[in-house]
């Protein structure tokens, strides 16, 4: 527990620095694949669509077991549940970096570091709730984390790009096992008190339908670049995730009901600024990583460049993180959250319109023109960097402490169903036969601005009356992830 402000340095070396880098490691795992898609592809005999459904299932197997790996936080301890995923997520790592086909891929990568990301991610703001007690403290602790989690994003194209180039995409596997066993031995001095209280149970059923629903959704959107948007089957899949997770909803009333603990209390989809505020989390992050998926695969793809230079092209849009992102918590004292999601979307939007405009005014994407990309993908990461720790507030203080748990694994289940739409939608507009396949980028943007401009819509619901005040006039339990 924190004692004194003369113990911060100690407290920021022994709690604070693990659970970051454990952020950070989750969400470069997210990104850094997409310049490496056209080097996985060749190596392991696959394609672009095939090396995009292993980025996707990496994403959607976080989305879905999340809630989940929340609620196993109060069963098996804060500590041990970071620890297992963890061990989980490392050994993941170094199965990617001898995997021999895209087979293993899947299991190392999409499986294993799914599932160790929804152990470890949870206990990491539960943990950081439980070991920094005072309103200052704490917000600048959730500043940290969701800093390093657009930072971890932003970073992976260009040390993947880099790293894919010089030596191989495998190394980026074994640079995140080596960060993971950094993290393990951090964590040894990490403090954590311990479950209070009776330990609830895991709703199985619960967990095995959100989970399948999820997962039938997204695959079907996946099917959309094999079969195409107006197929049946695409659409059959999609309806049956539907069927599946309206069968999870009656399963978590039904328990409610008769008293027994569900995997996800009914009440935290009732409120209106949670659900817009998950809502901008959802959009900001299909965003990112669609926009740095389509960007790294039509560089490589269509104008062969290699995924070091691919990476290098998004570096904008990774400095503009980089600065709001690290600010988050100043600006929070000056403004609403609900003010700075309404600028961060305003700028992502017109930053993802430059990527169009500035290029068709020189007539091609060549080498030539490479930065007139640089402006709208600067201001992008601008809007990115500005909006996602606070839309994290935004959901986090709707909710008293008692719903912070549940409220906490919905929170990062969205996140992630957002990454893993980014990358599925996206993945399937670059893959149609509509257009040629030069043509697809544009396209392709056109829809991440179309969706940016959905998450504004939301920014702007998001009631006045009910919108998060600066960081440093909130309660400390408002404040818990």
């Amino acid at each position: 527990m924190e004692k004194a402000s003369s113990k911060g340095a100690s407290l920021l070396g022994s709690i604070l620095l693990p659970l970051v880098l454990a952020q950070f490691v989750c969400s470069y795992a997210g990104s850094n694949m997409n310049v490496a898609v056209t080097s996985i592809a060749n190596e392991l005999g696959s394609s672009v669509h095939g090396v995009q459904i292993a980025i996707t299932l990496f994403t959607l197997t976080m989305a879905a077991l999340m809630i989940p790996g929340s609620k196993l936080t109060d069963i098996w301890g804060r500590k041990r549940t970071f620890r297992i995923g963890l061990t989980v997520y490392g050994l993941g790592a170094l199965v990617s970096v001898l995997t021999p086909g895209m087979g293993i891929l899947y299991f190392g990568y999409s499986i294993m570091q799914g599932v160790g990301s929804a152990l470890l991610i949870p206990p990491v703001y539960i943990l950081a709730t439980v070991n920094y007690t005072t309103m200052e403290s704490r917000a600048k602790a959730f500043g940290g984390i969701s800093a390093a989690g657009g930072i971890g994003a932003a970073m992976g194209p260009l040390v993947g790009g880099f790293l894919t180039t010089a030596i191989s995409w495998r190394v980026s596997f074994l640079l995140q096992a080596g960060i993971v066993l950094l993290i393990i031995i951090l964590a040894r001095r990490i403090t954590d008190p311990g479950i209070q209280g009776v330990r609830p149970k895991l709703d199985i059923v619960g967990s095995i339908l959100s989970a399948t629903g999820l997962f039938f959704v997204v695959f079907g959107i996946l099917a959309t670049g094999t079969y195409g948007w107006f197929s049946p089957v695409v659409w059959v899949l999609v309806a049956i995730g539907g069927v599946i997770l309206a069968l999870f909803m009656l399963n978590i009333r039904s328990r409610e009901r008769k008293g027994r603990s569900p995997l996800l209390s009914t009440r935290v989809f009732r409120n209106r600024t949670s659900n817009l505020g998950l809502a901008t989390q959802f959009v900001q992050w299909m965003v990112l990583q669609g926009a740095f998926y389509t960007i790294s695969v039509f560089f490589q793809t269509v104008r062969g460049f290699s995924a070091a230079s691919a990476g290098l092209i998004v570096t904008p849009a990774t400095i503009g993180i980089l600065l709001t992102g690290t600010r988050a918590r100043k600006m929070a004292t000056r403004t609403t959250q609900r003010r700075l999601i309404i600028i961060g979307f305003i700028l992502t939007t017109v930053g993802m319109a430059l990527v169009i405009l500035l290029p068709m005014i020189s007539g091609s994407a060549s080498v030539a023109n490479v930065w007139y990309f640089v402006p709208g993908l600067f201001m992008m990461g601008l809007g990115i960097g500005t909006m996602l720790t606070s839309s994290v507030n935004v959901v986090q203080s709707a909710f008293p402490e008692k719903d912070q748990g549940d409220i906490s694994g919905l929170s990062r289940s969205a996140s992630n169903l957002g990454s893993s739409f980014g990358t599925a939608v996206v993945g399937s507009v670059l893959v149609t036969t509509i257009l040629p396949i030069a043509q697809t980028f544009g396209l392709a943007i056109i829809v991440i601005i179309i969706v940016s401009i959905g998450g504004l819509v939301a920014a702007i619901l998001i009631p006045r009356n009910e919108e998060v005040r600066p960081s440093g006039e909130q309660g400390a339990e408002e404040q818990a992830a």
